[in-house]
C-alpha cells in the first residue's frame, strides 16, 4: 500500500510513518519542516504543490494542523482557517482527482470543548457526546470533520475521522496521570490508523483515540472529587510506586475518553498505558 502522510515531522505523523514502514508499506511523508520522516517539503495550504506528493497514493493520513497551542501563541483565525480548512479541503479534492481511495483525518478531543465542564462529576467522553467548540481551533477542526463527511457520502471517498487525545511533552507524573483517562502515547495512535487502513466503513465514522481508561461510568462523581480512591481500589500497588518516584496523584479527574467503539470497530488496543508506564 502506498499511504501519503500529512505533518510528518510532528509527533504522531512521525511515529504513523515510522510505523507504516516497519511493515513495509511505501510512504511518503510530507511537512512544512524537513525531518528524518519527511519526503517532501510542501504546504498543503498550495494546491500547485500536491500533484507530485498524490502519485498513486492508495490512502492518505492527514495529520497537520495549526494545533491549540498556536492559539495561546496568538496566531489569527486566518492562519486556522487557512490550514485546518482550506489545506484539508486541498487534500480532499486532490485524493478525489487522484483516485485515492481512503483519507483518514486526525482531528482531536478538544473538539468536545465545553460539553467537558461539570462541576459535579466527570464527563464520559464518547463519540455521541456533542461538540461545543471553545474557540478557532476546535471550529475549524469541526469544520474539517464536516468536510470528510460531505466527500464520503457525495464523491464517495472513504473518510474516516480520529480525535486523538493528548500527547504533548509532559512530565513523567503527569503523563501517567493523564494516560488514565486523557492520554495518548503517539505510538498506539500510529497503531490505531494502521488499522484503520484495514477497514471499509458503510457509512462516516468518528473514533476516539486515546489510551484505555480502567474507569466506569458509576466512577464519574468520585472521579471528579477523589480520583486516588477510585484509582488505589484498581491498582493497589500504585501508592507505593508513586511515593518511590515522588510523584503526586490528580486531585480532580474532569472527563473519561472512552474507546470502545475503536475496540470494537478497528480492534485497537493500546500498549503504552497507564499499566505500561506504572510498571516501567
Amino acid at each position: 500500500m502506498k499511504v501519503l502522510v500529512t505533518g510528518s515531522a510532528g509527533k504522531l505523523g512521525k511515529a504513523v510513518v515510522e510505523k507504516l514502514k516497519s511493515i513495509n508499506y511505501s510512504v511518503t511523508g510530507v511537512d512544512l519542516l524537513p525531518s528524518p520522516t519527511t519526503d517532501l517539503v510542501l504546504d498543503i495550504k498550495n494546491r500547485g504543490n500536491l500533484n507530485n506528493a498524490y502519485k498513486n497514493m492508495d490512502a492518505v493520513i492527514h495529520t497537520a494542523a495549526t494545533h491549540g497551542k498556536h492559539y495561546d501563541l496568538n496566531y489569527s483565525r486566518e492562519e486556522f482557517i487557512d490550514t485546518n480548512i482550506y489545506g484539508t479541503l486541498n487534500l480532499l479534492n486532490a485524493s478525489v482527482k487522484h483516485n485515492v481511495k481512503q483519507f483518514l483525518y486526525i482531528s482531536t478531543t478538544s473538539i468536545y470543548g465545553t460539553a467537558m465542564v461539570n462541576a459535579d462529576q466527570a464527563v464520559w467522553v464518547n463519540e455521541e457526546l456533542t461538540e461545543q467548540p471553545r474557540d478557532i481551533y476546535d471550529i475549524t477542526k469541526q469544520t474539517a470533520e464536516q468536510l470528510c463527511k460531505d466527500f464520503f457520502y457525495k464523491e464517495g471517498l472513504q473518510t474516516s475521522v480520529y480525535r486523538v487525545g493528548r500527547f504533548l511533552p509532559e512530565s513523567p507524573n503527569l503523563e501517567a496521570n493523564h494516560r488514565l483517562y486523557r492520554g495518548l502515547d503517539e505510538r498506539d495512535g500510529a497503531e490505531a490508523l494502521y488499522l484503520a487502513l484495514q477497514h471499509q466503513f458503510d457509512k462516516f465514522e468518528i473514533f476516539n483515540i486515546a489510551s484505555t481508561s480502567p474507569f466506569l461510568k458509576s466512577d464519574m462523581v468520585k472521579l471528579k472529587h477523589n480520583p486516588k480512591e477510585v484509582i488505589l481500589n484498581l491498582y493497589p500497588e500504585a501508592e507505593a510506586i508513586y511515593a518511590s518516584r515522588n510523584w503526586v496523584f490528580s486531585e480532580s479527574i474532569d472527563r473519561v475518553y472512552v474507546t470502545d467503539k475503536a475496540k470494537e470497530m478497528l480492534g485497537y488496543s493500546p500498549k503504552y498505558t497507564f499499566d505500561y508506564l506504572l510498571n516501567n
